[in-house]
């Protein structure tokens, strides 16, 4: 579902550079192309830290309201809305992945794999997961350069409620009723939870 929506925005977005662009755009484009790069960087951050921060205020309600079990339903039914919408007010793609996933959905495609992988490698070596991050641009399958971002989710406190060693009898029967192939268990507070994920298709460049 995710690559789906990518394929539409990139659509969309080579529609509209190409109607939009000036003579000698394609030699500024080429001029400005790191000044581009750090704009995304920045918009990325502000990106995860706006989905990260909407997903916990729903997910303490939920808890508050009805125990952990309650807080289930929020990253059940309204994670993906959440990043759906986000993704269509930024004109970015805004999704969660992990090398342990809970819904396949958010299996990570090879790129974020070895991003991930490589966020516990530096880990390891003494980063603290809250400060990882990484991004580059790539070419996709179609050729098209598409700007990479991705910002590690530390293992919070909160998130040992569906994700910990120990978890609550009700708590483990919803989840094995909404997620039968659930991986996502076994975290200690600290731990690489995953990673929110950003990609942007970047504006065609034109041949002479």
């Amino acid at each position: 579902m995710r690559y789906a929506l990518l394929v539409a925005l990139i659509a969309a977005m080579a529609t509209s550079f190409a109607s939009a662009q000036p003579p000698g755009a394609a030699e500024e484009h080429e001029d400005n192309a790191e000044i581009a790069v750090d704009a995304e960087v920045i918009a990325s951050r502000a990106a995860a830290h706006k989905f990260g921060k909407t997903l916990k205020e729903a997910l303490q309600q939920a808890i508050k309201a009805g125990g952990p079990a309650n807080g289930i339903t929020v990253c059940h039914d309204q994670a993906d809305q959440i990043a759906a919408r986000l993704s269509e007010e930024l004109e970015m793609l805004v999704g969660r992945t992990s090398l342990k996933v809970r819904n396949p959905n958010h299996t990570p495609d090879a790129w974020e794999t070895a991003v991930l992988k490589q966020f516990e490698a530096r880990k390891v070596q003494g980063e603290s997961v809250d400060r990882l991050e990484f991004f580059a641009v790539i070419d996709d399958d179609q050729g098209q350069q598409t700007f990479r971002y991705m910002k590690a989710i530390p293992t919070a406190g909160l998130c040992l409620n569906c994700h910990g060693e120990k978890i609550a009898p009700e708590v483990d029967a919803e989840l094995k009723k909404l997620y039968p192939y659930d991986q996502a268990r076994g975290f200690s507070e600290g731990d690489l939870r995953g990673a929110f994920t950003i990609a942007k298709p970047l504006p065609q460049k034109e041949t002479p």
